[in-house]
């Protein structure tokens, strides 16, 4: 157990971080979701991630991104693999710089146990719910981010017994509602924080506590 290990285990203790680490979690789409998403879920005690994009930092990413002015231009499973790496430097990562499709999503997500959906658009956003909710992973998808302020709308539906969906359902990002670090920060921490209880409630039943 490493240093940044030893941390999180103050908090989780040694034998609930143990369960989370060997768990794998897909992150379909490094953006403003998938990126703010996983570096919470690294935090959390997660250490194994399927990372997926086939884009490259933007210098206007920056403004909700977990990524750095010295990382634009770079491939953004890159970016995002070094950045989880510096929290936790024995992260397993499994990068895939490639679009998702329906040809390719249930490969690619093959070993994981719970996806993170994080795409931009929603032709993409439904091929992976459509795939992979009926293997019975974890899904947590995120609908209707934008804009600014009444970020309290930005809530938590539990759709399906492995299916949750987070935001506002209706505030897409665009226009007069672009994509801004508060509401989007939000989403990506309610998603984030569905996995982590998720998980623990599972070791609760393993251990015959719940």
């Amino acid at each position: 157990m490493n240093v940044a290990e030893r941390g999180i285990a103050v908090y989780l203790g040694e034998k609930r971080l143990r369960f989370l680490q060997g768990l794998t979690v897909g992150i379909a789409g490094c953006g403003g979701l998938g990126s703010n998403c996983a570096m919470h879920l690294v935090r959390s005690g997660f250490r194994r991630f399927v990372l997926v994009d086939l884009d490259h930092v933007d210098p206007s990413n920056l403004n909700r991104q977990a990524f750095t002015m010295g990382q634009v231009s770079m491939r953004k499973v890159g970016a995002l693999a070094e950045n989880l790496v510096a929290v936790n430097p024995d992260c397993e990562l499994v990068l895939h710089d490639v679009a998702a499709t329906s040809e390719n999503m249930a490969d690619i997500f093959a070993d994981c146990h719970a996806v993170v959906e994080a795409f931009d658009r929603p032709e993409a956003k439904a091929v992976l719910v459509e795939s992979l909710v009926p293997t019975g992973k974890l899904v947590v998808a995120a609908s209707g981010l934008g804009g600014v302020g009444n970020s309290d709308a930005l809530v938590t539906r539990k759709v399906r017994e492995n299916f949750y969906l987070i935001g506002d359902e209706k505030t897409e990002c665009g226009g007069t509602t672009p994509p801004m670090s508060p509401r989007v920060g939000v989403a990506a921490a309610k998603q984030a924080d569905v996995v982590l209880d998720h998980f623990l409630k599972q070791y609760l039943y393993r251990e015959g506590v719940m």
